[in-house]
């Protein structure tokens, strides 16, 4: 696996263990929800800044991002789609 496979699969990780969408990281971090997805598909050289400010929002580090995947690992499982119910 590259460096931008094992970047965006962790940062996929991350987010789906926090129950936050793509949009609502993007917009926390202060980028582009097409970047978040390009980056977690590994299509993306993510800058420096970029990494920090995903990073901060997930409460994690930066080196958290690169951890190596196990072989055997499955994909982190989606969020469920939709809207959140409104509660009373």
């Amino acid at each position: 696996m590259d460096i931008r496979q094992t970047i965006g699969w962790n940062l996929r990780r991350l987010r789906v263990g926090k129950g936050f969408s793509q949009e609502r990281l993007a917009l926390e971090a202060n980028i582009d929800r097409s970047y978040v997805g390009r980056i977690e598909r590994g299509l993306e050289n993510v800058t420096v800044s970029a990494l920090e400010a995903l990073a901060a929002v997930l409460d994690s580090s930066v080196s958290d991002l690169f951890n190596e995947i196990d072989e055997n690992a499955s994909r982190p499982p989606p969020l469920r789609s939709g809207r959140k119910p409104k509660t009373p």
